[in-house]
């Protein structure tokens, strides 16, 4: 389950419980991730991770329990805090969350220019070359969305994330579908910023491979808990049958 170490965690979460009427969705979750850590979640849709996540951002509220980032009580800051913690995290999107009437280097700019107010046009120049070279993509600064392929509007969505520099990623099914060599480069990607830009993440995604291959840890989400946290091995070797039915769906056809 999960571990101890000397260090507070960046995310702390104990005893989350959410619900909607009369749906128990989460009960009683408990998960630590630690500075500079990957936490691969996996469970089915409508497991409540999605729930867990905007829970952690300030988008709903939880019932019962704590959850702690970056050393913030996430339920009791007021909306200003609020938003200030929210700029210490970034959000990877499923779909990439691309504006399409905007250029790359347009998409990448807006956020600099919303929450930077008094940021220099050399400031924004500097910062978009960092962020579309670190994915890879320099020579797509000036195309539309539209233009790219769907690997490439996964790594222009990273790259603006990455480009207010986020302690915290939360990754939403970065993997959800590419084809195998692509979601290998974004695999790829994901452990390149957790190095280069030292964050701390949550990757959420159905792909045993993407666990595997970017998760410090993997953690299985079951019937609104974790029932298993650990190196990937850990996870999957014991007899837990929802395991090893999710790891028989994705590696035996």
């Amino acid at each position: 389950m999960d571990i101890i170490r000397a260090e507070e965690p960046v995310i702390y979460i104990r005893d989350l419980y959410k619900s909607f009427g009369g749906l128990d969705v989460l009960k009683g979750v408990n998960l630590s991730v630690f500075k500079g850590e990957n936490v691969a979640v996996l469970g089915k849709s409508g497991s409540g991770k999605s729930v867990m996540i905007r829970i952690l951002v300030g988008l709903l509220k939880l019932d019962k329990g704590e959850v702690t980032v970056l050393g913030h009580h996430v339920d009791t800051l007021a909306e200003q805090e609020l938003n200030a913690l929210r700029l210490r995290i970034g959000f990877s999107f499923q779909n990439s969350a691309l504006y399409d009437s905007m250029s790359i280097r347009q998409n990448l700019e807006f956020p600099l220019k919303m929450n930077r107010k008094n940021i220099s046009r050399q400031e924004i120049d500097k910062s978009v070359s960092e962020v579309l070279e670190a994915v890879g993509l320099t020579d797509k600064i000036d195309h539309m969305p539209a233009d790219l392929s769907g690997g490439q509007r996964k790594r222009i969505g990273i790259a603006r994330t990455l480009i207010l520099r986020p302690e915290i990623m939360l990754y939403d099914e970065p993997t959800s579908g590419l084809d195998p060599i692509t979601s290998s480069e974004i695999n790829k990607l994901i452990n390149l910023v957790q190095e280069e830009y030292n964050t701390s993440s949550i990757i959420i995604t159905h792909d045993l491979t993407c666990a595997r291959e970017t998760g410090d840890r993997v953690a299985m989400f079951v019937d609104g808990r974790f029932t298993s946290i650990g190196k990937f091995e850990e996870v999957f070797i014991d007899s837990d049958e929802q395991a090893k039915s999710f790891y028989d769906y994705n590696f035996i056809k």
